[in-house]
């Protein structure tokens, strides 16, 4: 059992490795693309090793690889590198003797599950089914893999009748889809008529058809942006909960229910029946319990995440974290099962916290200027190990002891390259925003800074608009990289932001343009009061809501000298009559645009395009099915329209995101460029207005 809490400062211990900035480079965007990206750290059982995840990106080809490496959890030698062929290497998973890690990969040229010794040798191909896999766990009796694969229906785990269907589909001369539901498209891709199973392989038989555990027209788990993961095996290896979401009107509905099945297949029981969202299920080691966390309010994607204990031999279901007004964002027990260690969103940091599973008060166990996960608990009872992250460093993994003192970081791969960069921290700032409240974000200064310049302020706006900045690294709208441009760079956390408390997010609802673009302007004002900054050259930018943002900037005040709007809404109702998740403009517009129309028509954007004189330069991905295309569309007409400087980078192979390495540097190009050239050009000449003789 652990004797102390980990009371650590790992942010310290990041910034505390890392070299000082003297005479170093600007951290550009070149830079940012070769950095080695770290993820889904997996614990050995028997506590030696972490396997995990290294993506790197090969700018000259336009393409990532990603593999899989190994590091020992007592920091006695640098991580290694384990496989080698293929592009795609992801998802270890170890066998409970950490003799063989199953993982995921592309190397026959399809996704498909493989196993190999712990050190790399021996690899084998378990999988060869025509609809691919995914998500692999290995059962902790070691007799068999549970994943996923997006199969048809009708089919289920049948191959045969899948690759029929498969072909078909390649075959059809007919190219239409004849459709009578919603939610026919989602995030980037189409329904194809397939949906994703859970699927369960006994390693006896790996020659044999997998079992479907998840028959049905519904994904699971369901498609989710992150969080903690959709299903989880039972210790003694004979049972697999997993998430699934309710078939009827799944456009409108953010409910899920958690489900038990059998391992082997069988009739699945329905463990949880909130109206809101519950998901990511988690066994206690002993078997007795089961974690998740679960939403009150249905149809409200952005409720707070609470930490909830099913118990299996009386179905009764505890809250553990109902006074502490954070999101919980990814948990793991305590090797005793007499605790979990949770991380939790705080004013633009993640730290680890634990509570007791018979309940009590969560205790902080981890903080920091960082933001912590994947947390998992060493045999020992006595130290973890978990990702960290900040502002100014990429995600590193590390160990930490309950007797305290520095965590020890356990990966090095990216110290040789930040050596050479200048990357500064992040500087909280705190000022009044809307209404008097007090409103929280965050400052960057560029490289070598100097008290005696004035520089221009760069105004970034995240998306979500339950989202928020913070202490984490990011690959696209890195703030580094627009600090290395000569730019200070202001992140404001105004209403709607996550991380302080659920009545700050909750304020958005209804007034998208109103208080959270007073907090903005109060936050601009506040940064633009100190003497290295010049407040004739502002300019703003920002994705999503963030784009949102700036289109309602453009209409409100002619203060910044240049925008940058990226996959922003324009139209208000046209963009519901286009998005996919109804869910969402259902429940922050307060209904439908003929239910709401006063609300739709007052926070939409183009209703004040007449106002429009700021230079912007307009983004899109064509794949974006979430703020479709023509919601760009329509915002750089309106600008052209009246002569307003303003540029359409268009992405045909994007979506909501850019990622692709090439088109990621261009957008930093294109960007950058856009916003220098208007914040450094002169101001016109003022006419001299002094009377004439």
């Amino acid at each position: 059992m652990l004797r102390a809490l980990f009371i650590l400062l790992s942010a310290a211990a990041l910034a505390a490795q890392t070299p000082s900035p003297a005479a170093k480079k600007p951290f550009d965007v070149y830079a940012l693309q070769q950095v080695a990206r770290i993820s889904d750290p997996q614990l050995s059982p028997d506590g030696l090793l972490v396997a995990f995840v290294v993506q790197r990106v090969f700018l000259s080809e336009n393409r990532t690889e990603k593999h899989i490496s190994v590091v020992p959890t007592d920091g006695s030698r640098p991580s290694r590198r384990i496989t080698f062929e293929g592009k795609a290497n992801t998802r270890p998973r170890w066998s409970p003797d950490s003799q063989r890690i199953a993982y995921v990969s592309d190397r026959s040229g399809s996704s498909q599950i493989w196993m190999m010794d712990a050190d790399g040798s021996s690899a084998r191909q378990v999988t060869k089914l025509s609809t691919e896999a995914d998500g692999v766990l290995y059962s902790p009796a070691g007799d068999r893999l549970i994943f996923t694969s997006r199969v048809y229906p009708q089919c289920e785990a049948r191959d045969d009748c899948n690759a029929r269907r498969l072909e078909a589909a390649k075959n059809e001369q007919v190219v239409a889809r004849l459709i009578d539901s919603l939610l026919y498209r989602h995030w980037d891709t189409w329904n194809d008529g397939r949906v994703s199973h859970i699927l369960s392989l006994d390693l006896a038989r790996p020659e044999a058809n997998p079992v479907d555990l998840t028959p049905g027209e519904v994904d699971v788990p369901p498609f989710s942006l992150g969080g903690p993961e959709g299903y989880a095996i039972s210790p003694d290896g004979l049972e697999v909960c997993f998430e699934r979401k309710s078939a009827e009107d799944p456009a409108r509905s953010t409910n899920s229910d958690l489900w038990t099945v059998p391992a082997a297949g069988g009739r699945a029981q329905l463990i949880t029946r909130n109206p809101a969202a519950d998901g990511g299920p988690v066994y206690s080691p002993d078997g007795a319990y089961i974690a998740y966390r679960a939403q009150e309010r249905p149809g409200y994607e952005s409720d707070r995440f609470r930490l909830v204990l099913h118990e299996r031999s009386s179905g009764r279901q505890a809250a553990l974290t109902e006074a502490l007004d954070r999101w919980v964002t990814g948990y793991a027990w305590s090797k005793d099962s007499s605790r979990l260690f949770f991380t939790a969103e705080d004013r633009g940091r993640e730290p680890i916290y634990t509570v007791r599973a018979t309940g009590g008060a969560a205790q902080i166990a981890v903080y920091g200027n960082a933001s912590h996960s994947d947390v998992q608990l060493l045999p020992d009872g006595e130290s973890m190990i978990y990702a960290a992250t900040s502002g100014a460093h990429p995600t590193e993994i590390y160990r930490a002891f309950s007797a305290g003192g520095e965590p020890r970081r356990l990966t090095h791969l990216n110290d040789d390259l930040l050596a050479e960069y200048e990357l500064n921290a992040l500087e909280e700032v705190n000022y009044a925003g809307a209404d008097g409240k007090q409103v929280s974000g965050f400052l960057l200064k560029p490289p070598n800074f100097s008290m005696e310049n004035r520089y221009p302020l760069l105004t970034l706006i995240h998306g979500g608009p339950q989202g928020a900045w913070g202490e984490a690294w990011s690959y696209r709208w890195n703030p580094q990289v627009f600090a290395a441009a000569g730019f200070v760079v202001f992140l404001p956390n105004p209403r709607g932001s996550t991380g302080y408390g659920q009545a700050f997010t909750d304020e958005i609802r209804g007034d998208w343009g109103g208080k959270p673009f007073d907090d903005i302007i109060a936050g601009v004002d506040h940064v633009i009061a100190r003497p290295y900054v010049d407040a004739t050259r502002l300019a703003a930018a920002g994705a999503s809501y963030g784009g949102y943002m700036v289109n309602w900037i453009l209409g409100q005040t002619n203060r910044f000298r240049a925008l940058v709007s990226h996959d922003g809404v324009y139209d208000l109702p046209s963009f519901f009559g286009a998005t996919e998740e109804l869910w969402f403009p259902l429940w922050d517009f307060e209904g439908t645009p003929w239910d709401n129309p006063e609300g739709y028509r007052r926070w939409s954007p183009s209703q004040n395009a007449g106002n429009f004189r700021t230079p912007t330069l307009v983004i899109h991905g064509e794949q974006d099915y979430r703020v479709p295309v023509t919601q760009g569309m329509q915002l750089f007409t309106a600008l052209q329209a009246q002569g307003v400087p303003s540029q359409f980078l268009d992405f045909p192979d994007e979506g909501h995101w850019v990622l692709k390495p090439a088109n990621s540097v261009f957008w930093h190009r294109t960007v950058i460029n856009w916003l220098t050239e208007w914040v450094n050009r002169p101001l016109p000449a003022v006419p001299d207005a002094s009377p004439q003789p």
